[in-house]
């Protein structure tokens, strides 16, 4: 009973909430970047699909967006695509999945820049900074014991973007980097296949299911044993270019 109260509590449904919504805005610009792609390179499919769309309910994956709330990462309903349409169906399929993490990567930078104006550049009340060192040091992220404090509307809001814009960009990284490994059906192996000759190219691409059932396994394992593979490959350089980014806009604008 305690576990299904603690679900609905003020944090817990909080974090999720600061998760949840650049996930939802990381995963419908990704999809809608290769749909656009792929019609702008001879296939209607996505668009005669209703998939060339900023509705986020059109792109959701369930088992992905649960991913990505547990481990940042994840994986959005993949975009309907017959590569057949397209003049040269390797290349083009290869163009059209690279579509997804570049619009990832492109987002990541807008936001970072964003963000460093808003909290670099722009004066801040006095006691941000210190609302925020404590909701990172509550357990579980204590927004509650930020309000209990009063620090006023203007600084939990603050908190909020702040928050929000941090998962943003590193949820777009991530997701950039995930879709980029050379694992079928990931975008990575799209690209990594195009390069192999055609007969070797479609015998390949008969398997994709099974290396999505593989990555799965792997995160299993990584959730019962400690040993997080693929969040070791996704999160840490995600986090290493956020901070790296930030400090360079920082040392632009200031």
């Amino acid at each position: 009973m305690d576990r299904f109260n603690n679900l609905f509590n003020m944090d817990v449904l909080f974090n999720i909430a600061i998760v949840a919504v650049p996930a939802l805005i990381c995963i419908t610009i990704h999809e809608l970047a290769h749909g656009f792609t792929a019609y702008k390179l001879g296939d209607n499919t996505a668009k005669e699909q209703g998939r060339l769309t900023l509705n986020p309910i059109k792109h959701i994956d369930i088992m992905g967006l649960v991913m990505i709330l547990l481990f940042r990462f994840g994986w959005a309903k993949p975009v309907p695509v017959n590569m057949q349409n397209f003049k040269n169906p390797k290349f083009g399929m290869a163009i059209t999945a690279l579509a997804g993490p570049l619009s990832n990567i492109i987002l990541a930078f807008i936001v970072i820049f964003i963000f460093v104006l808003i909290f670099a550049v722009l004066p801040l009340p006095n006691n941000f900074w210190s609302m925020l060192e404590v909701f990172f040091h509550a357990p579980e992220g204590g927004i509650h014991v930020v309000s209990d404090l009063s620090p006023g509307a203007g600084v939990i809001a603050l908190i909020i973007i702040y928050l929000i814009f941090v998962n943003m960009a590193i949820l777009n990284v991530a997701l950039a980097i995930f879709n980029m490994l050379p694992v079928p059906p990931l975008d990575g192996s799209k690209i990594l296949f195009s390069f192999l000759p055609e007969r070797l190219y479609y015998k390949l691409m008969r398997y994709e299911r099974f290396g999505m059932i593989a990555i799965i396994g792997l995160m299993a394992l990584g959730m019962f044993t400690g040993i997080n593979i693929i969040g070791n490959i996704v999160m840490v350089p995600a986090h290493t270019f956020f901070q790296s980014v930030t400090s360079f806009f920082t040392s632009v604008v200031t």
